[in-house]
């Protein structure tokens, strides 16, 4: 995503959001030194705060005319630490040396302190959780925590498997990206007092907009470059991690699973395969698969009320969309 664009969607919650980032190194508070410089590095070179941005756009657009709560301002940096966490885990199961162009943890402190500044993250926000003293929220975000686990597991057993369905795929979307958005708009809801149904529509447009980020994340590592990425371009196939454009372009092209069977063990193979997915529909077909759940991310939102901040969110779910352009 542009960094103009975004903060330009962000301005209704800018301040908060200086604020969540002022008090996130606080809340981690590790005592020693190399500990807590992998942490400053993690928040210092953090995204584009898009997980917190979507909590605290939903606690402003359900408290209409109200200040929102400490505990809404908690759950914001509760669900960014436990998206930096989970990052932190990825990179070291990945063997990842750069995201978003900067080195990860694991390359610059090592993978023992990598999984340590990981655990410590979540045990972090684990605390940080139970003393919401909301029992729902607790059980929600405990539930993301599992799921990424889940998704990690799954990933790594369904490596290199052509036989990959499209409903394990979008299963393991949910788990790994889509979770965290779901659990964390319908705990801003629940925080803002809201009935049931609503809580649960604020959940659906997570859900959505969480498949949606990642099927077009999917598209962009076979149309972007290594710049853009801040990782190598084809990266998840090259690692064995058959996405939306892979799964379509399997039924055009079956003897790709050829390829994919034996690891990319031969000379071009890797190459072969990228022109397969390139020369298939499955481009296409992912990008109108991204629109689809976007498309249903916004209708979850159009019971409320018309502000800046339910403006916003909308914005957000064109925006990521619009990186497919």
């Amino acid at each position: 995503m542009s960094v103009p664009a975004v903060i330009e969607m962000f301005a209704p919650v800018g301040e908060d959001l200086r604020q969540m980032t002022t008090n996130l190194k606080n809340l981690v508070g590790a005592k020693h030194p190399i500990l807590y410089a992998a942490a400053e590095h993690l928040f210092e070179g953090k995204g584009k705060s898009l997980r917190p941005a979507v909590v605290l756009l939903i606690s402003r657009a359900t408290m209409p005319g109200q200040e929102i709560t400490p505990r809404h301002r908690r759950l914001a940096e509760i669900t960014e630490m436990i998206h930096t966490a989970s990052l932190v885990h990825d990179d070291v199961i990945d063997i990842a040396e750069l995201r978003r162009g900067l080195p990860t943890v694991n390359a610059q402190f090592g993978n023992r302190i990598a999984v340590l500044a990981g655990d410590f993250l979540f045990a972090q926000a684990s605390w940080y959780l139970a003393n919401l003293d909301n029992l729902e929220v607790v059980k929600l975000l405990s539930e993301v925590i599992k799921d990424f686990a889940e998704g990690e597991i799954r990933q790594s057993l369904t490596t290199f498997d052509s036989d990959l369905t499209f409903d394990e795929y979008l299963a393991k979307s949910f788990y790994k990206t889509a979770s965290l958005m779901a659990g964390s708009a319908k705990a801003a809801g629940v925080l803002s007092g809201l009935a049931a149904p609503q809580c649960d529509s604020l959940y659906e447009f997570g859900r959505h907009f969480g498949i949606s980020f990642q099927i077009v994340d999917d598209v962009l590592d076979f149309t972007s470059s290594t710049e853009v990425l801040g990782k190598p371009a084809g990266s998840d196939l090259r690692e064995g991690h058959l996405t939306a454009p892979v799964l379509y372009a399997l039924e055009e092209y079956p003897h790709l699973r050829g390829y994919i069977e034996r690891e990319f063990a031969e000379a071009g193979d890797l190459e072969a395969a990228l022109e397969l997915v390139h020369a298939s529909g499955g481009i296409t077909r992912s990008q109108d698969l991204a629109r689809h759940h976007g498309r249903l991310a916004s209708q979850y939102l159009e019971w409320l009320p018309l502000s800046v901040h339910r403006q916003s969110l909308l914005d957000l779910v064109d925006f990521n969309l619009e990186r497919l352009n």
